[in-house]
C-alpha cells in the first residue's frame, strides 16, 4: 500500500467519522489548535476533537570491509565479547555492504471525556534492510512489511490509563557513564547497566520481555513523583508451535508485570523498576530490577545505577552496577566512572574509565579518554580502548568530527590502531546528514552515509 494512499484514506476515514459522514471534507485540510486540549493539529470537527499526523524516515548507508571481528575484552567468560570490526574474505571478494531503509507514520487522534483527554494512537512502521558479506547477500535480509509498531487507546490526564500494542513504561535510564567513551560492560548493556544479562548457553536470565500487548496505568502522585503499573508481553507465544519474534524462549515467560516509581525535582532524576516474568502461566519464572540517580549540584554532577535479573526456574541470578561523577570548570571536564558485573558461579568483572574535555575557542573542543576492562572469568579477555577526539563546528550547519585511538587486548597482548573522520550537517527543517569514514590497523575499513527527516 503506497504510503500517500495509506494516509489520505487514514485522515479520510477520521474525518468521516468524527464530522457524521460529511460531505465536505474541507476542515480536514486546516491546521489549527485544539483549544480545550492545547494540541497543534488537525481540527476535525471541533476545538477539543484533534488529529495529529507525525513521520519520518531514516536511511543508513555502509561500504567497506568491516564484517570481520577484533575481540578486545570478554565479560563474564567467553559468552559476551567486545569487538570492534576486522578484515575478513579474499581478495577480490572481500567488499560488505548494507542499505537499510527505516519509515514510520504515527496518527494520534485525541477528544475530551469526563476523566479527561481520550486518545487512540496508530504508528505504522517499515524497516528495509539488505546485508552483503563478501560480496554475497545474506540469508536473512530485513525486509519487513509495513505494520502497526503501535496500536492502543489511552484516558487521562494525571492518571492516565493505557492498553494495546506499544512500549514498556518500564524506565531504564539514569544509568549512562558520563565520561567521553564510556564503558565496556555500558556498551555491552546498550550504554547503561544490563538487567537481562544473557550467560553460557546463549539464553538471557529469564527471557523477561517489555512492550508488546500491554494493559498500562501511570499516575503522578504527589510533587515530582510518578508511579507506574503495568502488565506487559501478553501476546508472547510458544516457540514449538509457532515462531516467536517477541520472546526468544517459550511461553511459560509470557506476561511480565511492571512497577516503577519515578521522581524528578529540582536537580535530581532517580527511579526503581521492577518486574516479574512469566505471571500468565500462575507461576512468576523470573525477577529483574532497574534503578537509576542522577544529582545535579552546581558544577557536579553524579549518578549510580543498578540492575539485576534472577531465574527461578534454574536458580541463575546476574547483575551489573555503575558509578560515575563529572565535573566542569570553566573550560575543562572531567568525567570518572567504574562498573562491576557478576553472576551466580562466576567471578566478578571491574571496568573503569576516565576523561577530561575542553573548549579551545568557541566551536571547537577536544576529549581525550581511556577505558579499561578486568575480566576475572576463564575466556574472558582484559582490555582497552584510549582515543583523542575533536569537535569543530565549521559552519552553523557543519560539523566536523576527527577521531584517533586505539583498542587492545591484553590476554592476547595485541592491539589495533584506527582514525574516523565524520562531517555532520544539518542545514534546518529537521533534516540531518552525515558522512563518516573509518579505517583501521588490521586493514578494516568502512565507509558510513546518513540522512533523516521528520515532521511533526
Amino acid at each position: 500500500m503506497k504510503l500517500k494512499s495509506l494516509i489520505l484514506g487514514s485522515v479520510a476515514a477520521a474525518g468521516l467519522s468524527t464530522a457524521g459522514f460529511a460531505a465536505d471534507l474541507g476542515v480536514l485540510t486546516s491546521l489549527d489548535v485544539c483549544d480545550s486540549l492545547g494540541i497543534s493539529g488537525l481540527t476535525i470537527s471541533s476545538a477539543d476533537n484533534c488529529l495529529q499526523i507525525t513521520g519520518g524516515v531514516t536511511y543508513e548507508f555502509q561500504w567497506g570491509n568491516y564484517r570481520g571481528a577484533y575481540n578486545y575484552a570478554g565479560i563474564l567468560g567467553t559468552t559476551n565479547t567486545r569487538s570492534t570490526m576486522a578484515p575478513d574474505g579474499a581478495a577480490g571478494t572481500e567488499l560488505d555492504w548494507q542499505s537499510k531503509v527505516e519509515a514510520w507514520v504515527k496518527f494520534v487522534g485525541t477528544a475530551s471525556s469526563d476523566f479527561g483527554p481520550a486518545s487512540v494512537t496508530l504508528k505504522l512502521k517499515e524497516v528495509q534492510s539488505t546485508r552483503w558479506t563478501n560480496e554475497t547477500v545474506l540469508d536473512n535480509p530485513d525486509q519487513a512489511a509495513v505494520n502497526f509498531d503501535e496500536a492502543f487507546v489511552s484516558i487521562g490526564d494525571t492518571t492516565t490509563i493505557m492498553a494495546g500494542k506499544k512500549g514498556s513504561i518500564a524506565n531504564f535510564g539514569d544509568d549512562e557513564p558520563f565520561n567521553f567513551l564510556g564503558l565496556m560492560g555500558s556498551d555491552w548493556a546498550d550504554k547503561g547497566v544490563k538487567w537481562d544479562i544473557n550467560l553460557a548457553g546463549g539464553a538471557d536470565l529469564g527471557d523477561l520481555d517489555t512492550g508488546g500487548h500491554v494493559i498500562q496505568i501511570v499516575s503522578a502522585v504527589a510533587d515530582g513523583f510518578t508511579v507506574k503499573v503495568g502488565l506487559e508481553n501478553l501476546d508472547a507465544v510458544d516457540t514449538a508451535t509457532a515462531p516467536d519474534v517477541v520472546l526468544g524462549n517459550n511461553s511459560s515467560f509470557a506476561g511480565t508485570a511492571v512497577g516503577v516509581l519515578e521522581y524528578a525535582g529540582e536537580g535530581i532524576t532517580a527511579h526503581v523498576t521492577g518486574l516479574a516474568g512469566g505471571i500468565l502461566d500462575g507461576t512468576i519464572e523470573a525477577y529483574a530490577v532497574h534503578a537509576g540517580f542522577t544529582g545535579t549540584f552546581d558544577q557536579f554532577k553524579v549518578r549510580g545505577a543498578f540492575a539485576g535479573n534472577t531465574d527461578t526456574t534454574t536458580n541463575r541470578s546476574a547483575w551489573h552496577g555503575l558509578l560515575s561523577g563529572q565535573a566542569t570548570f570553566d573550560m575543562f571536564t572531567i568525567a570518572l566512572s567504574g562498573e562491576a558485573i557478576g553472576a551466580t558461579g562466576l567471578n566478578t568483572d571491574f571496568g573503569f574509565g576516565g576523561s577530561i574535555g575542553a573548549t579551545v575557542t568557541e566551536g571547537v573542543s577536544i576529549n581525550l579518554g581511556g577505558k579499561y576492562f578486568d575480566s576475572n572469568n576463564a575466556g574472558g579477555a582484559d582490555g582497552y580502548q584510549v582515543a583523542a577526539q575533536l569537535v569543530a563546528a565549521v559552519s552553523e550547519t557543519v560539523k566536523l568530527t576527527g577521531e584517533v585511538g586505539v583498542y587492545g587486548n591484553v590476554t592476547a597482548n595485541t592491539s589495533d590502531f584506527y582514525g574516523a573522520a565524520e562531517l555532520a550537517w544539518a542545514p534546518g527543517g529537521g533534516f540531518t546528514s552525515s558522512v563518516k569514514g573509518e579505517a583501521h590497523q588490521n586493514g578494516a575499513y568502512k565507509v558510513t552515509f546518513k540522512a533523516a527527516k521528520e515532521f511533526k
